[in-house]
């Protein structure tokens, strides 16, 4: 961990869930931190309560990945001394809509392969050069997902865009085989954020249907690994990561214990 104190981390979608307990235990570690999110109001909050607890250096950007030229102005934007970024988290994602693919909704097509696939690639085209630029050791995470690895009915397009997660994984680390950059993609099960509510467009009771039955994973577990990866010594990298609650075998295998209303 000590390895860590003084980076600077840049962590897309930081407003919650994984990427809210990704700057929390990069904060402890000693990290410096440029946290982006749509909601400003909600970063400012959490780099409020990180910078005092931690006593750490904390920029806040607004910020929709899906949003190309936004994207580059905020890179472009960032202070000389924040420039020189270590490590991409990069956590922005979301998954709309369970209807078979005959029945989707093509704006919800659109704003996960927007979101998931291209503000990744965003970021990363926009980063990685940066690092490049400042011969820095640097890192690129990638939060895929097990619906990366094995589709569910209903998932097609939210899985299809975790595949490319993966892919685009795989391709920058061979980019950056001869470079002292490495690339993970970290592939969490069930996580109980509010990842099941912006599916189920707000309906927490759906939402919550999902978890029953099963103790699932936190945010907390999955930053744990985050860092656990950035904080491995420079010469080892940790490609991927498959992580799932222990009554999980897969995206689509899970034991549930019949739960008692009464």
């Amino acid at each position: 961990m000590q390895m860590l104190e003084d980076k600077i981390i840049f962590i897309s979608g930081a407003s919650s869930g994984i990427g809210k307990a990704c700057a929390e235990v990069f904060a402890r570690a000693g990290a410096h931190l440029i946290l982006c999110a749509r909601s400003i109001e909600k970063v400012r909050e959490i780099a409020s309560v990180l910078k005092e607890q931690y006593q750490v250096e904390i920029l806040t950007c607004k910020l929709d990945v899906q949003d190309k030229k936004a994207v580059n102005e905020v890179i472009d934007r960032l202070p000389e001394n924040w420039r020189k970024i270590d490590i991409l988290v990069n956590n922005a994602g979301l998954a709309r809509g369970l209807e078979k693919l005959h029945q989707g909704d093509t704006d919800d097509w659109d704003a996960m392969i927007d979101t998931n696939v291209k503000g990744l690639l965003y970021l990363t085209r926009k980063i990685v050069p940066f690092m490049l630029e400042n011969q820095v050791n640097g890192h690129i995470i990638n939060i895929g997902s097990t619906a990366g690895i094995h589709a569910y009915p209903g998932g097609a397009v939210y899985c299809a865009t975790k595949a490319a997660v993966k892919f685009i994984s795989d391709g920058l680390r061979m980019d950056l085989v001869d470079k002292p950059i490495r690339v993970t993609n970290v592939q969490p099960g069930m996580v109980e954020t509010n990842f099941s509510v912006v599916r189920f467009h707000g309906d927490k009771e759906k939402a919550d249907s999902v978890y029953e039955g099963i103790k699932v994973l936190t945010a907390e577990d999955i930053a744990n690994i985050v860092v656990f990866a950035a904080s491995a010594p420079p010469h080892v990298q940790i490609c991927e990561v498959t992580v799932t609650p222990t009554n999980q075998a897969t995206g689509g295998i899970v034991h549930k214990e019949k739960v008692n209303l009464h």
